[in-house]
């Protein structure tokens, strides 16, 4: 079994951009935990980060018949993209919305996701350990 993990726009600036909303861990660290998880129950895990909305999209049209899931965090393309929410439908796997803080405690402008109705299942406000969640979730899903 392999899982996608794709991390929008801003996610390898986490330990240095605001830290008391996204933490202190750096990207790395969380992209680390969330492999080795994936190793220990005996699961492929490729994690891939990038700021450009095309790029998003393209990684996302290639996952059919490359992965058995995908774990997103589209960051602040969570609120404006929907190219990224047509390509969740695209690529004909499960995806899972992760996201460090819990939108709904924030600016009204977070509280709409539009990548979420296109996934299985969101899951927000825990830090990192928001994607150990959601790899968790995802696999019981995938059984």
């Amino acid at each position: 079994m392999k899982i996608l993990v794709l991390n929008g726009p801003n996610l390898n600036l986490l330990g240095k951009r605001e830290p008391g909303i996204y933490g202190s861990q750096t990207l790395e660290d969380i992209m680390d935990a969330v492999v080795t998880r994936g190793k220990d129950l005996g699961v492929a895990v490729e994690t891939f980060q990038s700021n450009e909305e095309g790029t998003l999209v393209t990684r996302l049209q290639e996952c059919s018949g490359r992965y058995d899931g995908v774990i997103l965090n589209p960051a602040g393309y969570t609120h404006t993209s929907v190219a990224l929410r047509d390509a969740v439908l695209a690529c004909d796997v499960p995806c899972v919305e992760v996201h460090l803080s819990n939108p709904h405690q924030r600016e009204e402008f977070r509280h709409r996701s539009f990548t979420a109705g296109a996934c299985v299942g969101q899951i927000s406000g825990f830090g990192g350990t928001s994607y150990l969640l959601a790899l968790q979730g995802l696999l019981e899903l995938l059984k």
